[in-house]
């Protein structure tokens, strides 16, 4: 669902609506990312009381008018609302996935089946936004691309209530066969923010890191169209950062698991901050092709790992709220980076917005390897 909109919506922005200003484009992504955020904080406290799979299936049943809304839409403000309820039910639907595949696998395994989980969600993304930009190509921006998030929805929704199972007693069995004794979330939340180095760290990495992913979604599709990108070569660059991004993480979940959690960590943020450069030095397709490849390649090494180094730190059955914690301040980044990149590309260019970024995320990579080497 998301993918859909990554190539596409942007543009409806633009075109459909007359928004001019980047900033004004990508109130959209500044509305999905607190949703989103605040979804994630309490999703893992909420599945500790009531299930991971009734949070998950409430998480899809919010998620299916979004097409609708956006299809119907006659003023910018229906679609900021639709991504409101888009960004609860990523919250929730993507918080129970990679809750569930960690209560599965135990400690041992735990990068890997990250990496498995969130694999299948970029490479989705991935394919979602070209697909999106092929249709939108050849049948206009609205409503035909967004067909296609309505098949999703349904389906997403099905295979939920069908098939899915829940995953407590697996948890009570890591934790040594204690009853599940509930976990304070504002401990959890002092803890992840300002009182363990560690967690803030990763805290902070998390923000950073979707940061750049905000800015990837909101800002590099504008800056393509205001080079004269056509439509298809916007999804082009679209898709090819997030399906690298879900095929490596395959392999960077697992080499975590292996060669330690912070090495990638830290090799990773240093990655995307490159690629991040190389948007600011040039805006034109062929080099952002490059770019975004090459922060795919950054993220795949962050993303699982992040959350894997989370799930190390806190015991089995505060494990859930600890990752909702940590996942508020990932995908309050996701509204940093696209709003605020927008407000300064509409003040200075996209260049130096492109190069604030890299700072920031270069920053962020060595900020973790100095609170991790302690």
């Amino acid at each position: 669902m998301v993918g859909i909109e990554r190539s596409v919506l942007p543009l409806v922005a633009s075109t459909d609506f007359g928004l001019a200003s980047a900033a004004a484009a990508t109130s959209f992504i500044a509305a999905f990312g607190p949703a989103k955020a605040f979804a994630n904080l309490f999703a893992g406290r909420l599945s500790e009381r009531v299930g991971r799979r009734y949070v998950l299936i409430v998480g899809w049943l919010i998620g299916l008018p979004v097409p609708f809304l956006v299809i119907a839409a006659p003023e910018w403000s229906w679609i900021v609302g639709a991504n409101i309820l888009l960004g609860v039910n990523q919250g929730l639907c993507w918080s129970m996935t990679v809750n569930m595949k960690v209560d599965l696998v135990g400690p041992a395994r735990r990068g890997l089946a990250l990496g498995l989980n969130e694999a299948a969600g970029y490479i989705a993304v991935g394919v979602a936004a070209f697909a999106a930009g092929i249709v939108a190509e050849r049948y206009g921006l609205r409503p035909e691309p967004f067909y296609l998030m309505i098949a999703v929805a349904a389906i997403g929704t099905a295979l939920s209530v069908l098939f899915v199972r829940d995953t407590a007693r697996h948890v009570t069995v890591e934790g040594g066969g204690v009853e599940a004794v509930h976990p304070s979330l504002r401990r959890a939340f002092a803890e992840a923010t300002w009182v363990r180095r560690d967690l803030v760290a990763l805290s902070q990495a998390g923000l950073v890191t979707n940061l750049t992913d905000g800015v990837a979604w909101g800002i590099v599709p504008l800056a393509l169209a205001a080079g004269g990108a056509s439509i298809a070569d916007v999804a082009l660059v679209a898709a090819i950062y997030p399906i690298t991004w879900g095929l490596l993480q395959i392999a960077t979940g697992a080499f975590s698991d292996r060669w330690g959690r912070t090495p990638l960590i830290v090799a990773g943020m240093l990655v995307q901050a490159a690629a991040i450069g190389l948007f600011a030095a040039d805006a034109s397709v062929g080099v952002a092709t490059v770019a975004a490849a090459l922060l795919g390649i950054g993220t795949a090494m962050v993303y699982p790992t992040l959350l894997a180094a989370v799930g190390d730190a806190v015991r089995p059955l505060e494990r859930a709220t600890a990752l909702g914690v940590y996942r508020f301040w990932r995908d309050i980044g996701t509204l940093v980076g696209a709003l605020g990149a927008a407000i300064v590309a509409d003040a200075i260019g996209f260049g130096p917005a492109f190069a604030l970024v890299a700072l920031v995320t270069a920053a962020s990579g060595l900020a973790v390897h100095m609170a991790r080497a302690r």
